[in-house]
Order: structure tokens, then C-alpha cells, then sequence
């Protein structure tokens, strides 16, 4: 796609800008000029700026993605993965063959400490998500004889090297061309002026990522997308690479090509710790599910925006998309998809809260469910949903209360019904990885018939300990305790 005409298939960049702000910095063309020459400078892909353009176009006009609950209607109930029929049989493998597995794999896992992908953190003995994934890719196509379904990570600069080497080690893999395509980056740009802001104490600080709706334009601009469609690829399904439980499901899969959508949410219902997560909703005016976030939620909203009987429902982030469907709206559109806007303000320094004031502009990949006239959604059950985002989440997928199966997916054991431990570390002493890792030097407790476990203060598990029902250790003290080996159930230990 040739950049110049995909820029100027835009409208001017900032129409309605008070002249206040522009004569603050520079003109529109200027402007306009300077954003698209700083990320073409940078190996950022056509669509990509295309995209920022129209984000930038939309915050400086004052748009700021608010989705208020006036604009949406509730949806009171949606298909349910349960009451599907079983999908087995050779219909199966004939669309495994037309499917591609793109996994996110761009985070880097900060949270925890960790400087590497995330996904290369062990999640049971040293298998990381990755070696996880890799087999289950592999068990697939065992059921095809080939290469298929076809499977890429959307790698970062940041995880791209560390993950291909790793990778490595699984030669099946390989199927003639490069196992991932990247997710770009944007620039972040002065809350007042909308100048690409330069910082040169710090250069990587000027950038930032432009959400995981990027998938969609970085599918186009590298040219993967043209590719899959070539060799028959119709169905995509992604998911985020820490979620062990985003698995192929047959049943899913052929729903989704019988109902001729174009793109299909996995859904699950939300819960008292879900109120302040992203929600589907209708659009009143359309009448199309779309996705609102907490981001896009005004204050006086909140109390409706976290109701839970209103809105029963929460994104995945497992999709369900027809490729063929996302080139047409590429194209009608220019090279990117219109996914609403997520602009966050923070300051260009992290660290520095007196640095200059910058606005990121996102958007998120399931927020393409309203750019589609045939989307649906589908409730699954919430071991869909199992991506790991603490160290207390960890613990859970190391412990016994979860199992790997044949077919190398980790899921919960049959006597959780369902049901995973809820298990609260103290941030304190826990967030980090290898913190953590020092506190349980023999492994995880036994979960397996646990109901809940909080750990406050810094406190060491040995070997053999069984923890059953609602169990509680607390050490108010600095130095570190030791829980001994042993049965505790339904108790709160100070130690």
C-alpha cells in the first residue's frame, strides 16, 4: 500500500481546532506533516499512521472516546458455549484447515519484575506459555497432516528477539516463514499542542504502544494478511498469549463459520471483581454490540457503568474474526479499521510526575466488533478466562488445583468444578517474581481443595503444606515466618 496515498485518503487532520491551539504550536498541515514523517522515519507501517492520524484527528477536535449510558442499551442474554452441539468429526478438521492462531505476545511482563516476554515465564515446572502454545499448535495439526491451522505471534520489539529464540526448540513449528509480525508503535504527543513530543534525555520515552487494536493495520502492513487470504485462510482466532485458557474450541469455531459472522466475542459473566472492567453493550443509535471500556466511561456514569445485573457481560479478549470480512473494511476505510478512541493522559517521564503532559492514544482489538454488521457474541465458561496478571494468579496455575491435559491445555481439576482457589498475596512482599519465588522455594501449597488463601506479610511455605476451605497466614512482623508442613483448613494463622 503506498503511504503517501493512504495519508492523504484522510480529511484534513484537525477540523474545528480552536485557532488557539494551532497558533500554540503550528499549522494543520504542518502538523500533520511532522506526525507522519517522526513515524515513517521509524519503520512505522502505512496503515499504522493512518490510524494514529485518525486518533489524533478525533482528540483534537475533542473527542475523548466517552461512550455515556445514554448512548447504550443493556443486552439481556447471548448465545451460551454449553447449550452448543458437539462439533466433532471430520467437518472439524476441514475448518481447522481455513483457521490461523495469532497470539498477542508484545508485553513484556513489568508487573512482576520481569525484563523479558511474559510469556516465557514457567507457569508449571520450566514449561513457560509459550512451550504450552507450541504444543497445542502442534496437537492440531496432527488432526490436519499439515501445516495447518496456521499460527504467528503479534511479537513487540521488546519480546520479538527472546521469543523467536525460543521458539526454537520446536522445528514442527516452522512452515516456510516467519513465525511472528509486529505490533508498531506511536508516538505520544503534547496534551496541549498535539505535537509529537521529544524528549531527548530519553528518546524510547517519546513513543508508545498503540493498543492491541493494532493488529488489524500491522495484519495488513506486513502483508500477512494478504498471505493467509492466498493460501485459504478464512478464520482467525486471537487471543492474549498469557491466557492459557484460550484454546481452539471446535464447537466455537464451527458456530462461528455456520453463522457467517464476521466477528465473534467470547464473552463471560461478570462478576463483584469485574465491575470496574470493560463491558458489551448495543449501541443505541445503530444498534451494534460494541465494547466500552472504563476509560470511556464519564464519572457520573460509574455507579451504572459497574453494575453488574446491567451489564452482565465482560471481554476476553478471545476473537473470533473472518479475515476476508477485515480486508474488505480495510480497504473501504483506507487502510484502518475505526475502532473507537482510548486516549490516556499521563506524563512523558513515568517516573517524573513533573514531566511534560502527554496524551497516548489506543484503541483496543475487540472494539472491532461494531465496525462489522454481522458480530455476535457468545458466553463462555470463565475457564476461557484465565490470564495471569499477578503473582497470585500464578500460584493457582502452579498448584495442584490445575492439571495439564492430553491435548496440552492447563485446566482446573475436576473436583474444582469449575471453580479456581481464590488466592490473595500480599503485594508487599509477592508482586515481584522473584520475591515470590524465594517465599515458596518447595512450590505451591496443595489448592486442590481450597476455597480461598490470603498471605499477609512475609511468610515462607515448605514443603507438604495442604491448605483446604477459607485458609489466612498472617506475619505482621518484617522478619519472614515459616509455615510448616501440614493440613490447615478454615483458619487464620498469626505466625
Amino acid at each position: 500500500m503506498d503511504l503517501h496515498l493512504t495519508i492523504k485518503a484522510f480529511p484534513s487532520l484537525i477540523p474545528g481546532v480552536p485557532t488557539a491551539v494551532l497558533k500554540s504550536s503550528m499549522s494543520t498541515n504542518e502538523l500533520e506533516k511532522r506526525i507522519e514523517t517522526k513515524m515513517r522515519d521509524a519503520g512505522v507501517a502505512a496503515p499504522t499512521i493512518a490510524a494514529f492520524l485518525g486518533a489524533v484527528r478525533k482528540v483534537a477536535a475533542g473527542e475523548r472516546g466517552m461512550l455515556p449510558e445514554s448512548a447504550v442499551d443493556t443486552i439481556p442474554s447471548l448465545p451460551r458455549l454449553d447449550q452448543f452441539s458437539d462439533a466433532a468429526g471430520q467437518g472439524s478438521t476441514a475448518l481447522l484447515k481455513q483457521l490461523v492462531v495469532v497470539k498477542l505476545n508484545g508485553g513484556l511482563g513489568t508487573g512482576m519484575g520481569l525484563e523479558s516476554a511474559k510469556s516465557l515465564l514457567p507457569v508449571k515446572g520450566s514449561d513457560t506459555f509459550l512451550d504450552y502454545i507450541a504444543r497445542q499448535i502442534l496437537h492440531l495439526r496432527a488432526a490436519t497432516g499439515g501445516t495447518e491451522p496456521g499460527f504467528y505471534l503479534m511479537d513487540s520489539f521488546s519480546t520479538q528477539k527472546d521469543t523467536l529464540a525460543y521458539l526454537r526448540k520446536y522445528p514442527a513449528l516452522d512452515a516456510g516463514e516467519p513465525l511472528d509480525f509486529l505490533q508498531n508503535k506511536v508516538p505520544k504527543i503534547d496534551a496541549k499542542s498535539f505535537e509529537p513530543v521529544s524528549w531527548p534525555a530519553q528518546p524510547d520515552f517519546e513513543w508508545c504502544p498503540p493498543g492491541h487494536g493494532d493488529i488489524y493495520p500491522s495484519l495488513i502492513g506486513s502483508g500477512l494478511l494478504d498471505r493467509l487470504l492466498a493460501r485459504g485462510i478464512k478464520f482467525m482466532f486471537v487471543s492474549n498469549s498469557d491466557n492459557l485458557g484460550a484454546t481452539v474450541d471446535f464447537k466455537i469455531l464451527q458456530y462461528f463459520a455456520s453463522e457467517g459472522l464476521s466477528f465473534l466475542m467470547e464473552v463471560a459473566e461478570r462478576t463483584a471483581a469485574d465491575r470496574k472492567g470493560g463491558h458489551l453493550a448495543r449501541g443505541r443509535s445503530n444498534g451494534r454490540l460494541l465494547l466500552r471500556e472504563s476509560a470511556q466511561c464519564p464519572k457520573e456514569d460509574e455507579a451504572l457503568f459497574q453494575d453488574i445485573q446491567r451489564h452482565q457481560f465482560f471481554n476476553t479478549n478471545n476473537l473470533w474474526v473472518r479475515l476476508d470480512h477485515v480486508k474488505t473494511e480495510l480497504e473501504r476505510s483506507g487502510g484502518a479499521l475505526p475502532l473507537p478512541l482510548i486516549t490516556n493522559t499521563k506524563t512523558i517521564d513515568p517516573r517524573d510526575a513533573s514531566s511534560t503532559k502527554v496524551l497516548q492514544l489506543e484503541s483496543a482489538m475487540g472494539a472491532a466488533i461494531e465496525c462489522f454488521d454481522k458480530s455476535g457474541a457468545v458466553v463462555v465458561p470463565r475457564a476461557r478466562f484465565a490470564p495471569v496478571k499477578t503473582t497470585s494468579d500464578l500460584l493457582v496455575l502452579r498448584s495442584d488445583a490445575c492439571r495439564v491435559t492430553d491435548d496440552h491445555r492447563l485446566v482446573l481439576v475436576d473436583e474444582r468444578r469449575g471453580q479456581p482457589p481464590l488466592v490473595d498475596l500480599d503485594q508487599k512482599c509477592y508482586k515481584l517474581l522473584g520475591d515470590f519465588e524465594r517465599f515458596f522455594p518447595e512450590g505451591a501449597p496443595s489448592l486442590v481443595r481450597c476455597d480461598s488463601l490470603k498471605v499477609t506479610g512475609p511468610v515462607r511455605f515448605a514443603s507438604g503444606v495442604i491448605c483446604e476451605g477459607n485458609v489466612e497466614f498472617v506475619n505482621a512482623t518484617s522478619e519472614t515466618k515459616m509455615v510448616a508442613a501440614g493440613r490447615y483448613r478454615d483458619t487464620q494463622k498469626q505466625l
